[in-house]
């Protein structure tokens, strides 16, 4: 997908039909300053912010901006054939591990366009499975990124990586040794990677909010947000803040997947999980991925974590176009690599 200079983008606004020049002031003032940026809003949300919640005003204008996506085939239209469908389809990028049988689980890699979420306990695997597709991810992010400038020329750029870490548990040495071992350029990489550290349910939301100007600003193709839920998790505690918890969650979820969607890019959230008692196995318990329906509905591709032994099992446990399946991977100085022992299908994890 070409990307337009920020001087271009701001001549398209203008052009946006029923906008004045007032509701373009008001959309600055909100820090919106693109027509993706306008494309992703929300029209309850925009309403608030431009004309004391006229709602049918911001879902006209946002309409309108999703129409000149739609024309310049940034988005596909409303009725589009399934053959329109499979093309963009065949169009969309996946960022490799730099393992092949946990590439060839992911059918090829982690997918744009869409959420992928990885759940397990603690030590299963979720953070190094980040660093190491940080470090092998931004090798395939210059061939796919093309800038428009004004007189219609165009140059390469280099893409980016958003990390957004709510545990503290981003290590720019990680990145920097898995590269190493992977002889990849450590300095460019650790360049790309724009890590930050979140410390409030709150602070995620406007992060969140204001994820599109930045996914503009660094030329964002891959986002990832360690963890989705945790500080939510913490701040709304008992039943009675379980509603509000969830529907905050919920909103978040909404927006990545609107962005994943409109600027084409990949968004790895990871979760944690909650034990349960297990009835088929008296006396155990089992785990689940933390965050109820609203998590599950949210995520376009849900992996699960286990330990075995010195390696780690992941599962597909709900996927659009995968079966339910296993992968067994190692952990090393590398990042994660394969296993001795590859991928079966049903539910056999006894290896």
């Amino acid at each position: 997908m070409a990307r337009t200079s920020s001087r271009l983008k701001e001549v398209i606004m203008e052009k946006i039909p029923d906008i004045t020049s007032d509701m373009l002031d008001k959309l600055r003032r909100l820090n919106i300053n693109s027509v993706y940026q306008l494309a992703v809003q929300s029209p309850s949300e925009l309403g608030l912010g431009i004309s004391d919640g006229d709602v049918e005003l911001a879902a006209k204008l946002i309409g309108n901006a999703r129409k000149i996506l739609t024309e310049n085939e940034v988005l596909s239209r409303e009725f589009s054939t399934a053959g329109d469908m499979l093309e963009k389809r065949n169009k969309i990028s996946r960022y490799s591990t730099g393992s092949s049988n946990f590439d060839t689980f992911l059918n090829g890699g982690f997918e744009t366009q869409s959420i992928t979420e990885i759940s397990g306990e603690f030590g299963s695997g979720k953070s190094v499975i980040c660093h190491t597709l940080c470090a092998a991810a931004i090798t395939l992010m210059k061939d796919d990124n093309l800038d428009v400038i004004d007189n219609g020329s165009t140059h390469e750029a280099s893409g980016s990586i958003i990390f957004i870490d709510t545990e503290n548990t981003f290590r720019a040495n990680r990145v920097y040794q898995i590269a190493e071992q992977k002889n990849l350029d450590q300095e460019d990489i650790l360049k790309r990677i724009y890590p930050c550290n979140v410390y409030s349910s709150e602070q995620l939301e406007i992060l969140i909010d204001e994820l599109p100007n930045l996914i503009e600003q660094y030329n964002t193709k891959l986002a990832i947000v360690v963890s989705i839920i945790s500080l939510h998790r913490a701040e709304f505690s008992g039943q009675g803040t379980l509603a509000e918890r969830q529907q905050r969650v919920g909103k978040m979820l909404n927006k990545l997947r609107r962005y994943a969607d409109i600027y084409n890019i990949a968004v790895v959230i990871t979760n944690q999980v909650v034990s349960y008692a297990d009835s088929s196995h008296p006396g155990f318990n089992s785990m689940k991925a933390a965050g109820g329906n609203i998590v599950a509905h949210g995520s376009t591709y849900r992996i699960f974590l286990r330990k075995s032994g010195k390696n780690r099992v992941a599962t597909m446990e709900d996927s659009p176009s995968q079966p339910y399946q296993h992968v067994k991977f190692s952990i090393t100085e590398s990042g994660i690599q394969d296993a001795t022992s590859y991928k079966t299908d049903g539910g056999n994890l006894g290896w």
